[in-house]
């Protein structure tokens, strides 16, 4: 009887790896993608399955590293079934490609970090699910001037520097992200903290000069949140945070950008992705109304009015988050500049796994890589499947 190998092929498939789409058959085992020549000459083994993908197209598993909640779920604001809350938006992220995310918390009371935070911890995603790599914590320590949809009463100064951000907080240690304004006194200090303890920094809602952002940049920081959006408009003699994308900086700064047709006009997506390419990461900043039709829901402590998939805070004409998916802001950012199919998909995929420092495992379809992938229709980018681990966790309905 042979003995299995545990391998499994991909033929007849096109693959972006390098950023180029190649024909070449994709070899997984133990949930990593290995290098075929391994097989063929020193083990001189076959594959258990082939599955044959007819010329399909497969690309590495989409990261959001910016989602408030989607499907009636909203991360900040329900303390009741928290974890269950996390568990029902990781397993709808998967027919949209999404393998891995970064739940986002908004400005709220001191009272709902020490509830909320502990109960949404790092998972590895499988078919319950989409991998949690860790909590976005977006405010309170934010700009007053630049707050867009989050709730003026509960914003505040981190005049303490990583302390101040404990005091709120409480333990960091599902934490992956923490954006703040690096104006704000005592921001600094906390960046610096945050940083030594392995927590990317995020720059936004804020009012900084671009002197300010690179001063934050020194002292750790590599990431801009919602690139144009709440913080002070591009102006020749200080160019504020978006002149970070042209900024003499020593390291790579990376910056979100909401590309759902309403956040971000088309002119400035292609601005930004032609300013620093390699910066820009897709995000989807979706809503707890994603996946859901019109009406009214929550954001935090606020309420949530949406009209024609547009979110507004109740009341107002104040953007709030989109209600689209990372799969439907790829099509729309390729749409908007014209970009090769490569590179829209990598920024939802290698790029934001550069920005968190995982790339050596995630967003690539390398060899050692972990073998987290969609396979596509080419011309429609529609999600066919969704693979975490080298296992299929989503297939589309036929």
């Amino acid at each position: 009887m042979k003995q299995k190998s545990g391998l499994t092929r991909f033929l007849n498939c096109n693959i972006l790896r390098d950023g180029k789409i190649i024909k070449e058959d994709l070899w997984i085992r133990d949930g990593k993608i290995i290098n075929p020549e391994q097989v063929f000459y020193d083990e001189q083994q076959e594959a258990d399955v082939s599955i044959n993908c007819n010329d399909l197209l497969i690309t590495p598993g989409y990261i959001d590293l910016q989602i408030n909640g989607g499907w009636g779920v909203d991360f900040s604001f329900d303390t009741e079934n928290v974890e269950e809350g996390v568990r029902k938006v990781a397993k709808e992220l998967l027919a949209h490609g999404v393998t891995s995310f970064c739940p986002t918390m908004v400005t709220s009371e001191k009272e709902k970090y020490s509830i909320i935070l502990p109960q949404i911890k790092k998972l590895q995603g499988g078919k319950h699910g989409a991998t949690v790599l860790g909590v976005h914590l977006e405010g309170p320590f934010i700009s007053l001037a630049k707050k867009g949809a989050h709730s003026h009463e509960f914003i505040m100064n981190p005049d303490k520097g990583l302390e101040s951000i404990r005091e709120v907080y409480g333990p960091l240690g599902n934490v992956i992200i923490v954006t703040l304004a690096p104006e704000l006194p005592g921001a600094l200090d906390a960046i610096k903290g945050l940083t030594n303890l392995g927590i990317k920094v995020a720059l936004g809602h804020s009012s900084a000069s671009l002197a300010d952002g690179e001063e934050a940049v020194k002292c750790g920081a590599n990431l801009i949140t919602h690139l144009f959006n709440a913080m002070l408009p591009f102006h020749h003699r200080d160019p504020g945070l978006v002149g970070l994308l042209a900024s003499t900086t020593d390291k790579q700064v990376f910056y979100g950008i909401i590309s759902d047709g309403i956040h971000t006009h088309p002119a400035a997506l292609r601005i930004a992705c032609r300013t620093n390419s390699e910066g820009l990461v897709l995000v989807s900043d979706a809503v707890p109304a994603q996946g859901l039709p019109d009406g009214t829901y929550t954001i935090g402590p606020q309420a949530v009015s949406v009209d024609k998939g547009r979110a507004y805070i109740a009341g107002t004409k104040v953007l709030c988050g989109s209600t689209s998916a990372l799969d439907e802001c790829i099509i729309k950012f390729k749409e908007a500049t014209d970009c090769s199919l490569e590179y829209a998909l990598e920024a939802a995929s290698l790029h934001p796994a550069k920005a968190l420092g995982i790339d050596n495992c995630k967003g690539r379809l390398n060899y050692q890589c972990d073998a987290d992938f969609v396979i596509l229709d080419p011309k429609t980018l529609n999600v066919l499947s969704t693979w975490i681990a080298g296992e299929c966790v989503y297939t589309a309905p036929k």
